[in-house]
């Protein structure tokens, strides 16, 4: 494996990157198990991918904000490491396929030089902070949410407390009560809000909490009506501490933050937040905000009488329709690309940056489906961007709108992919422009597109929806498609999942698709889709679209996926969306060393806080490499808690003054203290100690 140096002015990116490129060498030589090591590149960005033998890199993107030297340096990149392809996700992140993992450190050096990261971007971590684009310049917002979206992610990167979670973590800003950030099926979920007091209007937000897709989708609950913006920080943090130590952990399935929810009730997991408040690292925390300026542009554009004639042309004029929006700044509008499934060439990239840094500000968004929001354009310029864009391929109408189809990559590159669900995308999108074009100005029906169950692609909560499946048909398996119907956002933090209607053969979702636009324009009262689902009801269309599954009519080429010849097989690899671990003893005891020197340095360093967490997560560790040897397996924290009392302390193996619990917990009421900090570390140190000496003394161990 070749090596190299970083030239970082921040020393903690710079041992971030040293210590995946340890890692990845240990590894290669045996040394560390591949279960642990999957966790620990997952949480540094590094995704494996279908294919043998190379990965997918996250880039993270804090609430899809990006720069033009941003996208020329991750250009750059993915043409140096990658193929030359770039994928924009629904948590408006940038991925790039088929990276040696030996490259992954020097990628990641590469892009830390313009303040781009890969940490966190994936694992049981705090995912990518997502937010509506428009933030900003959103003329219905009651204030802009970017710097608080911003300023969650500084404050939970690399925070010990939610690095090794049960499961990841999504949070999510919608900018008004339209609520265009979905906050209903997220982890935590940010409605901006303002609220008078004592004669001044003050700033919080509505908390969403416990809300997730995937197979089991949840609709998130209320926390709280009004939470103030000071309070969002702590609010966050107690959730995430108590997530971390009540979580599950070895059910895969059940260990998301909504199942913690459901399991506890809403009552009780908020009476655990409000007494981690005695621990964390802040009472209050303010956030300082700037409001969106207008980047100048450069050089001045002169409106010729070429744009200005193409203005008057159809094309032109649906796009406008479509695309673009009167900023809440006056004089200016927002221009929306449609990417189509995020996907997009460097050389687009590059040429894109040129357009961007001519007619608009130079601070974009990525979109939440996948696509871009151009901001600050003057309108007199929009004509000619639209040529610009045309040139490159990127003024397709109908933004957002049921031609803007969202999907997951699918069997292209996913391990848990069923069946491919970018060519049916494109297939479906080719049917709407061609036969459905009065559909482009539809902003309610929205597509959206899974390669399996998982929800990546949020099926869950579409008009319509579809999900990769299979079925059999005299022992030849048929790649199928599970529609799923009625889903919806209903504003300010209400929402509706869709229902699982009826399987189809993945070839028939084009005739499914007419069947359902036919039979809303033809029966549909003025109501949205959603409303005509719940009127109609989910009888009504299993009959609609019953012919489309019949099994006795299937053609030859339906026994085969889209984009394929070969015969079809399920073959689903491992998934990594969560990363979950089989830890070794001598891998966890390893460990578990490991967060006691990072307790040491946090607190040479002055930061209790984080010291007090990384010496609580060292007990942990300890504590559950003395469980699994001796054959017992806990799910949560307080399992591993109250079992070694019970096999340990109990029968005398260990002493402590009053319970192992007892002297843990201790973190959660006291608040970070130089003084608790450095006591607490020096238990962590002798329970370490102590296990060592055990060790020693039981051969057979």
């Amino acid at each position: 494996m070749k090596s190299f140096r970083t030239e970082l002015e921040n020393p903690l990116v710079e041992r971030d990157i040293l210590e995946l490129e340890k890692k990845i060498r240990l590894f290669r030589e045996g040394k560390v198990d591949e279960e642990k090591f999957r966790s620990l590149r997952l949480a540094r960005g590094v995704y494996g991918q279908r294919q043998t033998g190379v990965q997918m890199i996250r880039i993270k993107i804090p609430f899809g904000k990006i720069s033009t030297q941003q996208l020329l340096r991750i250009a750059d990149i993915c043409d140096e490491y990658s193929n030359g392809n770039l994928h924009l996700t629904t948590r408006q992140d940038i991925q790039i396929h088929y990276v040696s993992l030996d490259d992954a450190p020097a990628l990641w050096a590469k892009l830390e030089q313009d303040d781009i990261t890969l940490r966190e971007a994936c694992g049981n971590t705090v995912r990518n902070v997502t937010a509506a684009p428009i933030a900003g310049i959103d003329p219905l917002e009651p204030f802009d949410v970017s710097p608080y979206a911003q300023a969650v992610f500084e404050y939970f990167l690399r925070k010990p407390f939610c690095q090794e979670m049960g499961r990841k973590v999504k949070i999510a800003f919608s900018s008004n009560d339209t609520d265009n950030a979905y906050t209903f099926m997220h982890d935590i979920g940010l409605i901006p809000k303002l609220q008078e007091e004592n004669g001044h209007m003050i700033r919080g937000f509505k908390v969403m909490i416990g809300g997730g897709l995937g197979a089991q989708p949840i609709l998130a609950k209320v926390a709280h009506e009004f939470l103030p913006t000071e309070q969002l920080i702590p609010f966050i943090e107690g959730v995430l501490r108590v997530f971390d130590r009540h979580g599950e952990r070895n059910k895969r399935h059940k260990a998301r933050l909504k199942y913690l929810v459901e399991k506890l009730g809403l009552a009780t997991f908020l009476t655990l937040v409000e007494e981690e408040q005695k621990a964390v690292l802040h009472d209050t925390y303010p956030i300082v905000t700037q409001e969106a300026t207008l980047a100048p542009l450069s050089p001045a554009i002169q409106v010729t009488d070429e744009t200005t004639t193409s203005a008057a042309t159809p094309a032109y004029l649906r796009w406008k329709a479509t695309n673009t929006f009167a900023q809440k700044q006056a004089g200016y509008c927002g221009v929306f690309i449609k990417i189509q499934l995020g996907n997009f060439s460097t050389d687009t990239a590059r040429a894109l940056v040129e357009v961007i840094r001519q007619y608009a500000a130079d601070d974009f968004r990525i979109t939440i489906n996948q696509g871009l929001l151009l901001r600050f354009v003057q309108p007199q310029h929009l004509p000619a961007l639209y040529e610009a864009l045309k040139t490159l391929g990127l003024a397709a109408a109908g933004f957002d709108s049921v031609a803007d189809i969202t999907a997951c990559p699918g069997t292209d590159t996913c391990n848990l992919a069923i069946s491919n669900s970018t060519k049916v995308s494109q297939a479906l999108e080719q049917v709407i422009y061609e036969e459905y074009s009065d559909f482009l100005a539809n902003k309610d029906i929205k597509i959206k597109i899974s390669g399996c169950m998982n929800a990546c692609g949020q099926h869950s909560l579409a008009p319509i929806g579809f999900h990769g499946s299979s079925f059999k048909v005299a022992g030849v398996v048929v790649p199928a498609l599970q529609v799923l119907l009625g889903g919806s956002t209903l504003g300010n933090g209400e929402g509706r999942m869709a229902e699982r209607v009826i399987k189809i053969a993945s070839k028939r979702a084009p005739d499914a698709l007419r069947t359902l636009l036919d039979d809303y324009k033809k029966n549909a009262e003025n109501e949205l889709f959603h409303q005509y689902y719940v009127r109609q009801g989910k009888k009504y269309f299993y009959q609609l679209l019953k012919p489309q599954a019949d099994q006795s009519s299937l053609t030859a080429q339906e026994y085969l996926d889209w984009g394929q010849d070969e015969k079809f097989e399920t073959a689903i690899g491992v998934g990594e969306c969560a990363g979950v671990v089989i830890d070794l003893v001598a891998t966890l005891l390893l460990e578990a060393r490991e967060k006691l020197d990072w307790a040491i340095e946090t607190y040479a360093n002055h930061a209790y806080g984080d010291s007090l967490y990384h010496a609580y997560a060292a007990f942990i560790s300890g504590a559950k490499a003395l469980l699994i040897d001796e054959g017992i397996h806990c799910n949560t924290h307080h399992g591993i808690l109250k079992d070694l009392d019970e096999h340990f302390v109990s029968t005398g193996k260990f002493s402590f003054e009053n319970s192992f619990r007892e002297a843990v917990l201790r973190l959660k009421k006291q608040a970070p203290s130089a003084q608790f900090a450095e006591t607490y570390l020096g238990e962590a140190k002798q329970f370490l100690d102590r296990i060592q000496v055990y060790y020693q003394k039981t051969p057979s161990a």
